[in-house]
């Protein structure tokens, strides 16, 4: 979801926030030096952010290419290929969401794509036939031309769930509708055989080389974006000091933490019960993005990802207030294990007649509301002004 819808709907989900975001920043007396562990911390934290959205790229580009392959010859075989490149893409990129929310490359509100990349829920009609409407959406409407242009134009036009282009519309034009309560939706290969029995087969194939392709392209951006040794915003997000850095980087472990992840993602499908509210709901990957947008809030804490080390956000803490660190550490990895408990699939756990799944997406909900409000406490320990809903 884009920061813009975001910040609409916070408060339905958590009505206490505006109390919260109200909060003075810091406790009257409070010293709010920033440590000196800030800067290295800084600087680690564009390293870890180049490397992901490098690994995101690389993972998009498989896909790509997995797709392009299943284009030029239609198969089962190729169709699989390509959803096991969409599922590893999700990977990294999902690791990637920690980055956004205070207004940088990806969610910058007048030239992020992040509305183009992962945009969601998704209404399927929009883009292709669906249940009891074999001649819905762009697909199906000869009067729309299917370029890179045209369905850029097209996302979110006329609709937050007119989504047209990203990993979610790929996700659909892969696996189609999820009508099996026990397992994901089941795309027939021959939807992209040209000349056979389904209708549009030629612009089915290219709306999902275009959204594909698209998806590179955006990744690619990012990647260029956080490229080190260039004059980017990597480099302008350094020079802005470690006070307003580590404000930009709080910023986006606070709002995954509590309003997204907690909120949009868990406890809107929880209140519902409904599998169309779930995150992925067509390849029935929920559950992996729960997971991977908490390790990446993990991951920007202790300052590390993959062949990235060093300081993290959990030093610079510490250097103010060691217990809580220890607290943060602790609900991190509170948190993390309880989306690795979650059952699967996610559209069964939040059932209404499942009890213990809800109860296990409860427990989550609880504890990322629980480290949201320790979050709270770092703002205020820096006397760093703590986002605020429009």
């Amino acid at each position: 979801m884009s920061s813009t819808k975001l910040v609409r709907r916070l408060t339905a989900f958590f009505p206490a926030a505006a109390l919260l975001l109200a909060i003075p920043s810091c406790d009257e007396g409070k010293d709010s030096e920033i440590p000196d562990s800030a800067e290295p911390a800084v600087e680690n934290y564009a390293a870890i952010v180049a490397a992901s959205y490098e690994d995101s790229l690389t993972s998009a580009v498989a896909l790509q290419q997995a797709v392009h392959a299943f284009l030029a010859a239609p198969s089962q075989a190729g169709l699989d290929a390509s959803k096991n490149a969409w599922l590893a893409s999700r990977e990294p990129y999902l690791q990637t969401e920690v980055y956004r929310f205070y207004d940088g490359p990806i969610d910058h509100p007048e030239t992020g794509p992040e509305g183009m990349i992962n945009a969601w829920p998704l209404d399927e009609a929009y883009i292709d036939y669906v249940a009891g409407n074999a001649t819905a959406g762009i697909v199906n409407d000869p009067n729309v031309v299917i370029d890179a242009a045209t369905l850029m134009a097209l996302n979110e036009q006329g609709g937050e769930a007119n989504i047209a282009t990203g990993f979610h519309a790929i996700e659909f034009l892969l696996w189609g509708q999820d009508m099996d309560v026990a397992g994901p939706g089941n795309r027939p290969y021959t939807d992209y055989v040209v000349g056979g029995a389904a209708a549009n087969a030629d612009r089915r194939g290219q709306y999902l080389r275009v959204v594909s392709d698209l998806l590179v392209q955006h990744l690619t951006d990012m990647r260029d974006a956080w490229a080190a040794g260039a004059a980017n915003y990597r480099a302008d997000f350094v020079a802005a000091g470690p006070e307003e850095s580590l404000r930009r980087i709080l910023t986006g472990m606070i709002v995954l933490s509590g309003f997204e992840t907690g909120g949009e993602r868990l406890q809107a499908a929880l209140d519902s019960g409904d599998q169309e509210d779930e995150h992925s709901c067509f390849s029935d990957n929920t559950h992996r993005d729960m997971i991977q947008d908490i390790a990446g809030i993990s991951n920007v804490w202790h300052g590390r990802y993959g062949a990235v080390s060093g300081t993290g956000v959990r030093e610079v803490v510490a250097d103010r207030d060691a217990d809580l660190a220890a607290a943060l550490d602790a609900k991190i990895d509170e948190s993390l294990a309880l989306a690795n408990a979650l059952g699967v699939p996610f559209d069964q756990e939040i059932a209404v007649s499942n009890p213990a799944g809800r109860a296990r997406v409860a427990a989550l909900v609880l504890a990322l509301n629980e480290q949201d409000a320790l979050l709270q406490d770092v703002f205020r320990l820096f006397e760093l002004e703590i986002p605020q809903p429009e």
